[in-house]
């Protein structure tokens, strides 16, 4: 009875150990996962965005880069002429940088101080409409893919300054005073929903401060040219290739 019990006994030591060291194993061998938030899947997503504009923009520059070789293909060839495709080059550029006067759909929103009779008091200066407002509006139309824009006639560059200058806004060096009339043209949809959407800072003027906000839908909007001059003191063009 003895002898049958201490094989039994050998056998169930060996198992108990065996399985220790099995578990130990698989302990070793488990990765450490840490939780998912909804801001990590929120910030990889973002990640991802901005990784397909950038192969967007790539593929664009590639199908630039090809036409470019079309066109100077075509002029060794003898198949174009090169005064014509300069020209032609010339008008793009002209538009890109705001030179020429352009029309096409998106909204036009009328920006005015709060007029209504008790608005004014301690509280007076959230009643009237700021440089640092129109510079956020506009800064959200680019934002939602505006190809040109102007205010009161005024076109926006790059380079134009929006500052308070007393009682008016200097844009381009002119003084204009409300109402503040910005013209954008692009996709109506989203050009809508940069000012018109919940949380937007346009959404906060007009139902927090209770700012004067007006947007209309146009099919056919026309943007003036710039007008004025500049010239480059500090930048310096680099030549393709240096």
């Amino acid at each position: 009875m003895n002898n049958t019990k201490k094989p039994n006994f050998i056998i169930l030591i060996f198992s108990v150990l065996l399985g220790v060291f099995m578990a130990g194993q698989f302990k070793q061998n488990i990765p450490i996962l840490a939780p998912v938030t909804l801001r990590a899947i929120q910030t990889t997503k973002n990640e991802i965005n901005v990784l397909n504009k950038e192969i967007q923009d790539l593929n664009k520059m590639i199908n630039d880069k090809e036409e470019q070789l079309k066109v100077l293909e075509s002029i060794a060839s003898g198949d174009e002429n090169i005064i014509d495709i300069l020209i032609d080059e010339l008008e793009k550029n002209r538009t890109v940088a705001g030179f020429q006067e352009v029309e096409g759909s998106g909204i036009v929103i009328k920006m005015q101080d709060n007029m209504a009779e008790g608005a004014f008091g301690e509280e007076y200066d959230l009643d009237i409409v700021h440089d640092i407002d129109v510079l956020r509006i506009i800064n959200d139309l680019k934002g939602a893919g505006a190809e040109a824009i102007s205010i009161n006639g005024q076109r926006i560059l790059s380079v134009t300054e929006i500052k308070c200058g007393g009682p008016i806004i200097r844009v381009n060096g002119k003084g204009l005073v409300t109402p503040f009339y910005i013209k954008a043209i692009g996709d109506p949809k989203l050009l809508n929903a940069a000012i018109n959407a919940p949380n937007t800072y346009s959404y906060a003027l007009k139902n927090i401060d209770q700012i004067n906000i007006e947007t209309t839908v146009e099919d056919n909007i026309k943007i003036p040219a710039y007008r004025g001059r500049f010239n480059f003191k500090y930048a310096k063009p680099i030549k393709e290739g240096d």
